[in-house]
C-alpha cells in the first residue's frame, strides 16, 4: 500500500470513535493481517514503545495495543515532556532525540535556571529549567555525584521536547519497521493462560489475538494481573526487603500525582480569572506546592506542580473525579503564581494535559526485585550477570513522607526484574516492573523505562530466534545485543559510545 494511502487511513482513523484505527492499521499492512503475532505489547508508553520498536526492528511481527488515542504514555498524554539528567538512555531515546532535532523547535537540551533553594522563594516558585543550545545530548547523561548548586548547574542537564513531535517520531519509527500493527483506542478485556504461558488476549472489541510472547507495558502490570501474577502496592515495611530507608511497618502511601499544564506568552499582562467555585487559597495542603517549570524551545513553559494530589488519594477516586479535582487545584495554583510572581502575568494557560501524571501504582512480583540494596551498592558492587539498563536518579518521592537522596554511582537493573514469577513467555517493562517502592521512586524515569522496554523487545527477539522461553535467554547474548544497539550498560561511558553520541 502506498504511503499516501497509509497516511490517509491513519488520519481518518484518528477522528473516528471506537477501535477503527485497529482495523485501519491491519488494512494498511498486509504482512500483519494474521491474528497471530510473534509478540504482543500492551501499553504504548515509554516501555511499550521501546519494546515494540526493538522487536519490530528485529523482524518480529508485533501487535502494539494502547487504550488511549495516542502513543507515548505519560510523555504525551500527561505532559511529562522532559527527560531528566541520568545515565543510560543512549539506545532508542537517542534515536528519538536525533529525529526530533530535524524538526524546528521540537527538542533541546536544558540547564538549570532559577531555583527557590538557591535564589529564594521570592525569585521563583520552585525550579526552572531553561533551553541551553550549548549543551548536547551526551551532556544529559549524568545525575549522580553531587547535589549543590554548582554541581547541578555544571553537570546536570536534561532534554525537553514537544509532545506532538515526539508522538509523530514514535509513529514514524514504528511504521518504518513495516512489522508493527498499532491498535489505539482499545485494550484487552481478558487473558487466556495455559500452564505457565499466556496463550491469547481478548481485546475490548471481542477479537482474540494470539502471540508467542507478551509484554506488559501498562504502567501498573494490568496484563500480569489478568494472568494471575502477584503484585505489590504501597510502601513495604522494613522486614519485607530489609531496606534501611523503609518504614518500620508497611503503609498505603504512593508517590504523588501531577496534572501538568502548559503556559504560553501573551502581549498584554493580566491575571486570569478563577473559574467559579475555585478558592484563591490552597485547600488541600498547608501551602501551594512548588512548580517544576521547564521552558520549551518555542518560549512556552511546562508547569508541573509537585505534586497536585497524593497518590493514594488519586487511587481511591474514580479517574474522572480525580482529574476534575486536580484541574481545580491547577487553576488555584496558577492564580497563586500569577498573583505573587508578576512575570507570569504575561502568560496564560494554553492547555492542560489530558491525563494525570501517575508516578506509582502496582508493581509486579518478578524473579528478582530491585531494592535499595542495589541502589546503594551501585555497579561497582552489584553481582548481577544480567543487567540490561543502568540508572542514577535519586530516590525521589512526592507528597507525604517525601524526600530522598542522590546516588553515589549508577546502579543496574537485572533482566530478571522483567520476568513475572512463574511465567515463561511474559515480560513486564514499565514502572510496574519488579521494584520495591523505594527502588521504583528512582527507577521510574522515562528514559530508564524505555531502555527496559528495549531490553524486553530484544529478549523476545533472541527467544524467537532460539525457539526458547524468555527466562532462558542468555544474559550475555542479551547484553551483547543491547550494546550493539548503543545501550549504555557501563560507567564511565565507553569512548566508542561517546563518539556515537556525538553524531547528533
Amino acid at each position: 500500500m502506498k504511503t499516501s494511502r497509509r497516511r490517509f487511513l491513519t488520519h481518518v482513523a484518528s477522528v473516528l470513535p471506537g477501535n477503527w484505527l485497529f482495523f485501519a492499521s491491519r488494512a494498511a499492512d498486509a504482512q500483519t493481517a494474521s491474528p497471530h503475532y510473534d509478540v504482543a505489547v500492551v501499553g504504548a508508553g515509554s516501555g511499550g514503545l521501546g519494546a515494540a520498536i526493538a522487536a519490530a526492528r528485529g523482524d518480529l511481527r508485533v501487535l502494539l495495543v494502547e487504550k488511549s488515542d495516542r502513543l507515548g504514555g505519560t510523555a504525551v498524554a500527561s505532559g511529562v515532556t522532559m527527560w531528566e539528567p541520568g545515565v543510560g538512555g543512549t539506545g532508542l531515546p537517542f534515536d528519538i532525540y536525533r529525529r526530533l532535532k530535524t524538526i524546528p523547535e521540537a527538542v533541546s537540551a536544558y540547564s538549570f535556571g532559577r531555583h527557590c533553594m538557591w535564589n529564594g522563594w521570592d525569585a521563583f516558585p520552585g525550579g526552572e529549567y531553561v533551553v541551553d543550545p550549548e549543551r548536547r545530548y551526551v551532556d544529559t547523561l549524568q545525575r549522580h555525584g553531587g547535589s549543590g548548586e554548582e554541581f547541578k548547574r555544571t553537570v546536570c542537564h536534561g532534554v525537553v521536547f514537544d509532545p506532538d513531535a515526539y508522538e509523530g517520531v514514535a509513529r514514524t519509527m514504528l511504521d518504518q519497521t513495516k512489522r508493527c500493527t498499532i491498535a489505539t483506542r482499545t485494550t484487552f478485556s481478558s487473558a487466556k493462560v495455559e500452564g505457565n504461558r499466556v496463550a491469547a488476549l481478548t481485546l475490548a472489541d471481542g477479537r482474540q489475538v494470539t502471540a508467542d510472547y507478551f509484554i506488559d507495558a501498562t504502567g501498573g502490570g494490568a496484563l500480569c494481573a489478568a494472568c494471575g501474577c502477584e503484585r505489590m502496592i504501597g510502601r513495604e515495611g522494613r522486614q519485607r526487603f530489609n531496606e534501611p530507608s523503609a518504614a518500620e511497618t508497611p503503609n498505603e502511601l504512593l508517590n504523588g500525582v501531577t496534572l501538568i499544564y502548559r503556559i504560553t506568552p501573551v502581549p498584554d499582562p493580566a491575571i486570569e480569572p478563577l473559574p467559579e467555585g475555585v478558592p484563591t487559597e490552597c485547600w488541600w495542603r498547608q501551602s501551594f506546592p512548588a512548580v517544576s517549570a521547564t521552558r520549551y524551545p518555542n518560549g512556552d513553559y511546562n508547569f508541573n506542580t509537585l505534586p497536585t494530589m497524593e497518590g493514594v488519594e488519586c487511587l481511591k477516586m474514580a479517574p474522572d473525579e480525580a482529574y476534575a479535582e486536580c484541574k481545580r487545584r491547577v487553576y488555584a495554583h496558577w492564580h497563586y503564581v500569577q498573583t505573587n510572581y508578576p512575570e507570569f502575568q504575561r502568560y496564560r494557560i494554553d492547555r492542560m494535559a489530558p491525563a494525570l501524571g501517575v508516578r506509582e501504582t502496582y508493581r509486579v512480583v518478578t524473579d528478582y526485585i530491585l531494592t535499595e540494596h542495589d541502589l546503594k551498592a551501585g555497579l561497582s558492587a552489584q553481582q548481577h550477570p544480567d543487567i540490561v539498563t543502568i540508572a542514577d536518579h535519586s530516590v525521589d518521592r512526592h507528597g507525604k513522607e517525601s524526600g530522598g537522596y542522590e546516588m553515589r554511582e549508577p546502579y543496574g537493573v537485572p533482566y530478571r526484574c522483567l520476568i513475572p514469577k512463574g511465567f515463561s513467555n511474559l515480560l513486564v517493562a514499565c514502572r510496574g516492573a519488579g521494584f520495591s517502592s523505594l527502588a521504583a521512586s528512582s527507577c521510574r524515569l522515562s528514559r530508564t523505562i524505555m531502555q527496559l522496554g528495549q531490553a524486553a523487545g530484544t529478549a523476545t527477539l533472541l527467544a524467537a530466534r532460539g525457539h526458547i522461553d524468555l527466562p532462558d535467554v542468555s544474559p550475555e547474548d542479551l547484553r551483547t545485543a543491547l550494546r550493539e544497539q548503543h545501550c549504555q550498560l557501563d560507567w564511565p561511558l565507553p569512548d566508542t559510545l561517546r563518539d556515537y553520541l556525538q553524531t547528533e
